[in-house]
């Protein structure tokens, strides 16, 4: 049995990742970072890594892997979100922009996320501020030191993945061949997109039983405007409207979410993963960004609404970049647009045979 999250269900999957029952043949490991230093000098002795592959390694005549891709979630996910149907079944099979008889696709869990080392592992609110920088610095040594890929075909990147794929681009130029930044923007995170990262946190914080970040139980009110104010952010309201057109059942709807949703956040790595963006804004650099990019965002996000005409402006900026803006529908799933891939996967094919 798979799971195919409902659009309520799909808004809280911005900050959790779901159970779901695997399908495709994928083998887990953990790599660990030694002596890694973060950018606010903060330092570990060891960061732990842990990573989803599917597919095998390809090795060309000198030895190195070149056929491999990476795919980064957003915040409060994991590596295994990529794989529930609605983006597997349509990237992975034969054929498929994916596939992994053809690819070797790797799925990593950022750091303070999935099974690597996060502030909930004891540590708390001692554990280092980790920002953007930090995560993706971590992932090119899960590549580079543990997994012995020197180039990737693509970098996908959904949501906060998305914004990574811009800091890989100008911290890592050439590394990938191709990007791909799915519902982002390549600026500072500041207006409605900070607000509402702020009044979240603040929310967890000014429940008592938060405690500084030392609480025996996790500190539920606060958590729970936390993961409902994500519902905000991540929905698309005409599917809402037409799935849940009474009071009734939108509060039915919104608490069978929550029980759903709301029992694997720790309040610690929410904090600090909605921090993590703080410091983000590639905007000044983005012509440096020179291998093809297909940037795609949709009409219905909250978090990346069009109007702001940021993304068009900055695409101009990039010589092989390419934005597309997916219409609201009925059908797409406001933020998480960018995980159901039947919305884009065509584009992703044409980008992989440039």
């Amino acid at each position: 049995m798979r799971t195919i999250l409902t659009p309520l269900i799909a808004a809280f999957a911005l900050f959790t990742t779901p159970a779901l029952a695997e399908t495709w043949p994928s083998q887990d490991g953990e790599v660990i970072l030694k002596d890694f230093t973060f950018g606010s000098g903060e330092k570990l002795p060891e960061v732990r890594m842990h990573y989803t592959t599917l597919g095998t390694p390809h090795r060309d005549k000198k030895g190195q892997i070149d056929n491999a891709v990476m795919v980064l979630h957003g915040t409060g996910g994991s590596g295994k979100q990529f794989l529930q149907p609605q983006f597997a079944d349509e990237l992975y099979g034969p054929g498929q922009p994916f596939d992994i008889a053809k690819y070797y696709v790797i799925l990593p869990d950022n750091i303070g996320h999935g099974g690597s080392s996060k502030p909930s592992d004891g540590m708390r609110m001692a554990f280092p501020k980790y920002d953007y920088d930090d995560m993706v610095r971590a992932q090119y040594r899960l590549l580079t030191e543990g997994l012995g890929v020197r180039a990737l075909k693509v970098l996908l990147g959904t949501s906060m993945g998305c914004m990574h794929a811009f800091v890989w681009g100008e911290t890592y130029p050439g590394f990938a061949g191709r990007l791909a930044p799915f519902a982002c923007n390549a600026s500072e995170i500041a207006g409605r997109n900070r607000m509402w990262r702020k009044m979240s946190i603040e929310a967890i914080k000014a429940d008592p039983v938060w405690n500084g970040g030392n609480y025996t139980e996790q500190p539920a009110s606060g958590l729970r405007t936390q993961i409902d104010l994500g519902v905000i952010a991540g929905s698309n309201p005409v599917a809402l409207q037409a799935l849940y057109p009474t009071r009734e059942k939108a509060e039915a709807a919104l608490e069978t979410a929550f029980a759903a949703r709301g029992k694997g956040v720790d309040a610690n790595n929410a904090i600090y993963q909605l921090d993590a963006s703080r410091n983000y804004n590639p905007e000044p650099n983005l012509e440096k960004i020179t291998a093809p990019v297909l940037w795609i965002n949709s009409a219905d996000d909250f978090i990346n609404p069009p109007g702001l005409g940021m993304a068009e402006k900055a695409a101009k900026r990039m010589p092989r970049a390419r934005f597309i803006l997916i219409p609201e529908s009925a059908e797409t799933k406001g933020h998480g647009t960018h995980t159901w891939a039947k919305f884009w996967k065509a584009e992703l094919a044409k980008l992989m045979g440039e």
